[in-house]
């Protein structure tokens, strides 16, 4: 019998991962690809968090190279962290089968921005699968890694936030598989990327993806037709499918389930068939952008589709080119900090103070709401740090004095070293000070640990990264740690003194996070 699960895409894809014998899950926490490898954690599988995306991808590059199969997994804008190995693995390849998930964000309900991920395939030169559903993240997930081995090159996985955490009846593979045993087989030429091996290895890569492409063309799962007439037809992949599908049920449907390199032909010929044909997609206008380039006659959707999820109504609206104003969504509560949180009492001093706040990713971005409205700055994952240093350096002196970077210790593990780095190096005339709000934990996305909480992802013991060992050995003038909520006159003390100061500080505001408490006890438990 085949055995029924009722998944998220989250959990199809772990499951896959594990059914197709997966030896390494690897990745960085980041809303909604994070239940990934937590679900093939709790299924047996081994995953673990890495301190970034790039060292992620890093690990999981060393990992193929031994021939084992193995999935990377971040959020869209963690791609932007990884992209420098992915550039260059795409040219040396890899002997086992890598996927990189990417988990994109339309609509940036947890992002801070919302950009489509579909332009890393064409710009990296790797293929790219995109499920509509939780059986197809299953199954495309297994034919991503059988694909990978088969070309030796990396496959990227798109999926989005519909797709990561709705949930649908998916049927589990039954056939099992044979692990390969992982040894690694020395090749200078195609691991080592010098220019000389570089250039051999860019032809290389170009005559896969023109191979890839005509895979696509002649496949018969990973391009499927729905002839329903022949007045509209609608080109679409991923989760518009499904919107498609309800949206236009007159309308003949052609769902493109590996959506990089695309197989042209096969679109030109379905677009010949209607009268007219609608490429449905969400976020950029990709999908358009390549049909007309290779001069297939289609249309797109108008600019204020380009923004947020699309849904049945919205796929309707674009068939009949309704570009009139849309019906305003119901106001939701904003999101705030939680009471009692023990960054609540850090953004009340920085406002009081009317410092100057650079600020990060992470649930202390919150202090950017009322009533602290305390946050100036917030570009990306470790930029409070430099951002703040480039206003140091530029800014009159009573300005100057009274900026500070604010940055959460799950992102400091991150990528905020490098930050400290910059202060010990270029050093502002009058200092810099650093608060790193330690609640031990990754909160944002789910209480998820890093290396500086001494459990592994599993929540099982580990090494512990000592934030403040380190930043002392990197030469900063003052580290000084203290409880805000303790003692909030003391704090408060401290922060106008170091500001008052020409030192470079770091100050560690050290308070667990409310909501972790009782899980902390738990591993402690578990441990004991």
């Amino acid at each position: 019998m085949v055995e029924k699960l009722l998944l998220s895409g989250d959990e199809a894809v772990a499951q896959a991962s594990l059914d197709c014998g997966v030896k390494m899950g690897v990745g960085y926490p980041g809303t909604p690809s994070t239940e990934i490898l937590e679900h093939f954690s709790t299924l047996g599988g081994h995953a673990q968090w890495a301190p970034n995306e790039k060292v992620a991808l890093e690990v999981g590059i060393g990992s193929a190279f031994a021939r084992a199969r193995t999935l990377v997994t971040m959020k869209h804008v963690g791609l932007n962290v990884a992209a420098d190995p992915l550039f260059t693995v795409a040219y040396t390849g890899t002997e086992g089968g890598l996927v990189i998930l990417t988990a994109d964000d339309p609509g940036m309900a947890s992002s801070q921005n919302e950009q489509d991920n579909r332009n890393y395939a064409v710009a990296a030169a790797l293929p790219m699968f995109e499920p509509s559903d939780s059986q197809e993240a299953y199954d495309l997930l297994i034919k991503a890694f059988e694909v990978s081995e088969q070309w030796k090159i990396p496959v990227l996985f798109r999926m989005t936030t519909r797709v990561c955490h709705s949930k649908c009846i998916t049927k589990r593979r039954t056939t099992p598989v044979t692990a390969v045993q992982p040894y690694f087989e020395r090749d200078i030429k195609t691991k080592v990327m010098v220019p000389a091996f570089a250039r051999i290895a860019h032809r290389a890569l170009r005559q896969k993806l023109t191979e890839l492409a005509q895979f696509n063309e002649s496949s018969t799962d990973l391009i499927v037709e729905f002839r329903r007439g022949d007045q509209i037809g609608i080109v679409t992949s991923g989760i518009s499918t499904q919107h498609s599908l309800e949206a236009a049920p007159d309308a003949s449907v052609l769902q493109l389930k590996m959506t990089y390199p695309l197989p042209l032909e096969r679109i030109a010929k379905f677009a010949k068939t209607v009268k007219r044909c609608v490429v449905v997609e969400e976020g950029d206008p990709w999908l358009e952008t390549q049909l007309r380039a290779a001069g297939i006659q289609v249309e797109g959707k108008p600019e204020m589709y380009r923004f947020g999820e699309l849904n049945v109504n919205r796929v309707r609206r674009i068939l009949a080119g309704d570009v009139s104003p849309e019906a305003v969504p119901p106001a939701g509560k904003p999101p705030q900090l939680c009471v009692g949180c023990p960054h609540r009492k850090a953004f009340e001093i920085f406002r009081d103070l009317d410092c100057i706040v650079s600020g990060d990713i992470g649930c202390y971005t919150l202090g950017v709401m009322a009533p602290f409205s305390a946050l100036d700055t917030c570009v990306c994952m470790g930029a409070s740090i430099g951002v703040a240093l480039g206003m140091r350096q530029v800014l009159a002196e009573n300005q100057a004095r009274r900026v500070i970077s604010v940055i959460g210790d799950s992102t400091f593990m991150h990528s905020g070293l490098t930050g400290i780095v910059d202060m010990v190096y270029n050093r502002p005339a009058a200092g810099h000070v650093v608060v790193i709000l330690d609640n031990g934990t990754t909160a944002m996305t789910g209480l998820q640990e890093h290396p500086g909480t001494g459990r592994s992802l599993d929540h099982s013991s580990a090494p512990s990264i000592v934030m403040e060992d380190v930043i002392r050995a990197m030469g900063v003038d003052n580290v000084d740690i203290c409880d805000p909520i303790k003692d909030p006159t003391a704090f408060k003390d401290l922060v106008k003194q170091r500001l008052a100061s020409n030192d470079i500080s770091v100050i560690i505001a050290r308070k667990p996070c409310i909501l972790a408490l009782a899980k902390f006890k738990q591993y402690e438990n578990n441990q004991g």
